[in-house]
């Protein structure tokens, strides 16, 4: 009976995470892969959008809706034993890691990157780089349990937080002029 009790109890409590996510007015992050552009969206609004790198042919960004699970301010790049902050780590100055495909947000994140010139191309290893002062940016404003959103879409920013449940719904959304 206390099993159950418990059972019922995390599952229908808005504070578990295995509820309705995001809510509307959470923060959510959408990347679109067809734009190569992240949107922050928060406040129930699009808050900001930066253009960004994505995945080449053969190591693709993951698609799906995922969570921030680390946050990393000059994180070391192991690969090549870089350490954070140094001008040939090419992490930039801002890791947000998400836990696609089960790994532990380690693998895959949102970083800067140490070569702006290639914002917009398909270029990356299956990360989204954002040139260092838009990955600042949205650092500050991404707590841990942000879910981010990666998709291949030809509708707005705005349709599309409306679609998870970000951005409450009213005629506007995804019309002409919507982000």
């Amino acid at each position: 009976m206390k099993s159950a009790f418990l059972t019922l109890f995390f599952t229908l409590s808005p504070l578990w995470p295995l509820g309705p996510n995001p809510l509307p007015g959470d923060p959510l992050v959408i990347v679109n892969l067809n734009t190569n552009r992240v949107a922050f969206i928060h406040g129930g609004e699009v808050q900001e959008i930066y253009l960004a790198a994505t995945g080449k042919w053969g190591q693709e960004t993951p698609e799906g809706l995922f969570t921030v699970t680390v946050k990393v301010i000059n994180p070391y790049y192991r690969k090549l034993n870089i350490p954070g902050g140094a001008k040939t780590n090419p992490l930039g100055s801002r890791w947000i890691g998400f836990d696609a495909y089960e790994t532990d947000g380690r693998k895959y994140g949102i970083h800067g990157t140490n070569r702006p010139e290639l914002i917009g191309g398909y270029v990356s290893q299956g990360c989204i780089r954002l040139a260092n002062e838009d990955i600042e940016r949205l650092y500050e404003k991404v707590p841990l349990g942000t879910k981010i959103f990666i998709t291949r879409s030809d509708k707005t920013f705005r349709a599309l937080g409306a679609e998870l449940g970000a951005i409450p719904r009213n005629g506007n959304a995804g019309g002409a002029g919507s982000r």
